[in-house]
């Protein structure tokens, strides 16, 4: 069995915020919220990031196949990353620590960083640039994915943040990676 590590900062961090996190995670007392984000969860599990990434060629032709799949390996790589770090750091989930309500279970027991926030930011930026006509969807669908980490008692606010910042590094890497990539490209390719 692996020894569990509780660093100081998580302790004053979690002090501070469960008091925001449980009238947070209170919201979820209303059912009509409460259905809308665990829909959000579960489609930002992966099905939804999923989905918008095949369709990138509709809006960018030849060249959406390269993207869809650098967004694909973005996701893949975000994904260890962000499960690298939960598995190190160890922060208990808030519901696990304070009486918040946890109105869905969780995927893992670890909070620190939120993997869902980490998605749905990288995608967001990716989709900005690349195809900003798709924001009308992935943006509101993003948001709803972060609210509902806190909401549901899966995620301290500074889970949150620290995935919605992961993701956006993860995001502007991988914009320099295709960047480097269509350079290689013919020019036919390139314009999309």
């Amino acid at each position: 069995m692996r020894e569990e590590r509780v660093y100081p900062v998580f302790k004053r961090l979690d002090t501070l915020e469960w008091k925001a996190c449980n009238r947070l995670a209170r919201l979820g007392a209303y059912r009509p919220l409460l259905r809308v984000l665990r829909l959000a969860s579960r489609l930002g599990d992966a099905p939804a990031w999923i989905a918008l990434c095949f369709t990138v060629p509709i809006f960018r032709g030849l060249y959406g196949w390269l993207l869809a799949v650098c967004f694909g390996l973005s996701a893949a790589v975000g994904g260890l990353f962000y499960r690298f770090v939960k598995n190190r750091l160890c922060r208990e989930r808030p519901y696990i620590s304070f009486e918040i309500p946890c109105t869905m279970p969780p995927l893992d027991r670890y909070s620190f960083p939120s993997g869902h926030t980490l998605h749905a930011v990288m995608f967001t930026t990716l989709f900005a640039t690349y195809v900003p006509i798709l924001l009308l969807v992935v943006l509101p669908f993003a948001i709803l994915v972060m609210l509902s980490r806190v909401i549901l008692g899966l995620h301290y606010l500074t889970d949150v943040a620290a995935g919605a910042l992961i993701g956006f590094l993860l995001a502007e890497a991988w914009v320099g990676i295709i960047t480097w990539l269509t350079a290689l490209l013919p020019a036919t390719l390139q314009a999309g």
